[in-house]
């Protein structure tokens, strides 16, 4: 829709014409979702509901900075665990041991941290423990 408003023409009555035409042309033919019921009808109305969707559509998360990086320890202890030698668990560790210390020393906005850094050399015996019999 390039073209301007005409004059003379009330703004719903152009607006309705340039719907209607795109219709014909079959522009909203192949949208997602199209003929499928809208989501949410039946929830209260929250202003940043597409906020929200987007959010979900695109795998993301808004934690406080001490939260997320709780959630991100967890996820590098199981990155560990399943890692492919135990240099790589190592080296996740130690990343995320490097982000635990500096988050000690300034804490980040949020709920307290009240985490420790994680014994390296534990973790990688765990992993070798683990994958006897396999390559380490």
């Amino acid at each position: 829709m390039t073209e301007r408003k005409p004059p003379g023409i009330s703004t719903e009555s152009w607006v309705d014409r340039q719907i209607r035409e795109a219709e014909q042309r079959g522009d909203f033919a192949d949208l997602p979702g199209a003929g499928k019921p809208l989501s949410g009808l039946d929830q209260p109305y929250d202003d940043l509901w597409w906020v929200r969707e987007k959010m979900a559509r695109e795998q993301l998360s808004f934690l406080p900075p001490s939260l997320a990086l709780r959630r991100e320890a967890e996820e590098a202890l199981a990155a560990a665990k399943s890692a492919r030698s135990a240099d790589e668990a190592r080296r996740i560790i130690e990343d995320v041991n490097d982000r635990i210390r500096e988050a000690i020393r300034h804490p980040p906005d949020g709920p307290p941290l009240n985490m420790a850094p994680f014994d390296t050399e534990r973790i990688v015996r765990e992993w070798r423990a683990r994958h006897a019999g396999r390559t380490a």
